[in-house]
Order: C-alpha cells, then structure tokens, then sequence
C-alpha cells in the first residue's frame, strides 16, 4: 500500500512540474526568395559570368567559339572546359584532367595541386600548359577536341610557375612563365618573368632563356610577384600582359609592349590597367583582388578580357571564392587598359555584339 502512495505522489509531482516548465511555441513561417539576383537588362550582362570557384582564368577563340579553363587546384576531376559563342553564357563540356593516371594529388591540401593553367589552338589542336609543383612541375596536355580526351602530361624541364604558351605565325612556339629573379632576390615576392622557346613536336623546351621583366612595372617600388604572363601580337607590337601585387587586395594587371618578342618590354603609361585597391573598402557591391587576365579579339575589333576577382563580405572573407569576370578594353595611344584608377568594376554592362549561346 505504501509503495503504491509513494508512486502515486511521484506522479503528481512530475505532472506539477511539468505544468510549471516553460512550454515552447512555434509560429508558423513562409518563405519565398526568387532564387538569385535580378537578371540583367535586355542586352546586358552581370558580372561575374562564372560565378562561384572558378579562379585564374584563361581564354582563346576557334571560330565562333570561345573555350576557357579555370584553376582546381587538388580537386578531381581537374581543369573545367567551358564553351561559349557570346562571352556570356557558358556550358561546362569536359574536364582536361579527367584520368586519375593523368595526374597524382594524393596527400595535397586543397590549396595545391594545378594553378593557373593556359589554353591557346594552333594548327588544328588545343593546348593547355599548366603547373602542379607537388606532382613534377610544368606540364602541357593536348587534345584535338576541347571536350576531350586530353592527352597525360608531358613534363617540361624548367622552374616556375604561369607557364603560357603563344604561337608565332611560322608556328615557332614559346613559353612564357615566372621564375626567380637572376640573382638573389633584392625582397619577399621578387619574382621575374622568363621566355624560353618550345619544340611542339618534340614537347620540350629549347636550351636558354631571355628575362623579360625583373621584378614588376616599376622596380623602385619592390613590386610584388609578377604572375600569369601571356603574349600577345597585335598590329606591328607583342604586349606583355601580367599580373603584380599578390593575390589579395593589392592584386593588379599591368602591361607592357615591345617591337620584338624577345623585348625590351615598356610598361604602358596607365599601369595599372586593372585594380580595386586604391577604392574605399566599406564601398557597397564590392570587388576585390581583381587580376589573372586572358584577352580575345572579337569581329568587330574590339578585345574583351576575363579576369579572376572576389565578392567578399568582410575584409577579405568570401564564401564563392575567386570568380571570373568579364570586361572589354579600351584603348588609347595603342595602350589597353580595362578600367581607370579608382573606377569600380561594373556589375551589370552591355553585352559583347555576338550570337547568344
């Protein structure tokens, strides 16, 4: 009986209690978001055009194509493929690095493995001259069709990183890429830029190199890593066009230009021809580290560039990582430059004049 009074007063008691506990309510709640920003206006385009972790891109044309290739780093399958016929709108078609014999990242972080790899055609093929120091170095991959399959690597004896391969009309082929400076580095980021020829039958480089730049625009200053060169020979001048500055909010695009390939390379007189550091940085509609540039020649003459940048939301935080851009170049003097010192990198412009994709 006794038992039954004890269970029975525990009972009351934990009902008591529970009667005293603080009771949790939900409201109920609805949410309806459109998915995305605005689109742009018709004939316009918003920036970036390869939104999300698409850094260091690199660009050539075949036709009434375009074909780009991002950085991946350690991350597998590598090297995207994008085709485009407008700049704009882009559709994934393969991946250069799709075997894992092709390449071994086994043990990278994932902030190693491929940087900045370089797509040019010529004479019916596609070629991309990459970088994977933890793998064996520099490396070029072919393939007659972009979407693939891509040849494995053929490794190429010299140091540095950026390699960026051009073909002459004759189809002499060179690599340009950066290395150490010659000499003992005079700071912290000294690094140079270095042209070698390329045997393309052979998928080796030519004994010898010419230095190009040593150091940056303006040696003075102690410019920072001089990165992702590419030539280019447009009307009777190769210009050189390179990043400087680091990857962070001082990062830039310069360029220079010479008569003959082999230099000397001038700097132009609006160096430099892309970068946001010199904005305020509680700006609204920020964009950060702009720089890594490739450039293509459109029908109608004019030259349009991707470049890598950040949307980020504190400091230098961002959740997308460095995303692709797309402006067109102005020119002046013979001198190219994207935006002026302290212009803002627009959102939303006007679409290049060619055929939706």
């Amino acid at each position: 009986m006794t038992d039954r009074l004890g269970r029975a007063r525990a009972v009351v008691d934990r009902g008591q209690a529970q009667a005293n506990a603080p009771v949790a309510s939900f409201d109920y709640l609805a949410y309806e978001a459109t998915g995305g920003e605005a689109p742009a206006p018709e004939g316009s385009f918003r920036n970036p055009v390869l939104p999300g972790f698409h850094p260091d891109p690199s660009i050539v044309r075949v036709g009434d194509a375009f074909y780009a290739v991002t950085s991946t780093f350690s991350y597998f399958p590598g090297l995207p493929i994008l085709r485009s016929t407008d700049l704009v709108n882009w559709t994934l078609i393969g991946n250069a690095i799709d075997r894992p014999e092709q390449l071994d990242f086994s043990g990278l972080g994932t902030n190693r493995g491929l940087f900045a790899p370089a797509i040019t055609h010529h004479d019916g093929k596609f070629w991309i001259v990459n970088t994977c120091i933890e793998c064996g170095g520099n490396f070029v991959i072919t393939a007659t069709d972009p979407a693939g399959p891509w040849s494995d690597p053929a490794w190429l004896d010299f140091g540095g990183i950026d390699p960026s391969l051009t073909f002459e009309p004759d189809g002499t082929a060179w690599i340009v890429y950066n290395d150490a400076p010659p000499g003992p580095p005079r700071y912290e980021g000294h690094r140079a830029l270095w042209l070698q020829q390329f045997d393309p039958v052979k998928m080796q480089v030519m004994p010898g190199r010419t230095l190009l730049v040593d150091g940056g625009v303006d040696p003075s200053t102690n410019p920072i890593w001089a990165e992702g060169p590419h030539i280019y020979k447009i009307r009777d001048w190769y210009y050189l066009l390179t990043a400087e500055g680091g990857t962070a909010d001082q990062h830039s695009q310069t360029i220079y230009r010479s008569k003959a390939l082999k230099g000397p390379y001038t700097p132009g007189p609006f160096n430099p021809i892309l970068t946001q550091r010199d904005l305020p940085a509680g700006r609204p509609d920020r964009v950060e580290a702009t720089g890594h540039a490739d450039i293509v020649q459109l029908d109608d003459g004019s030259w349009w560039g991707v470049f890598l940048a950040t949307r980020p939301f504190a400091g230098q935080s961002t959740l997308m990582g460095r995303e692709t851009f797309l402006l067109p170049l102005r020119w002046k003097d013979g001198w190219p430059r994207f935006l002026d010192r302290q212009e803002a990198v627009p959102l939303v412009l006007k679409q290049p004049k060619l055929p939706a994709s």
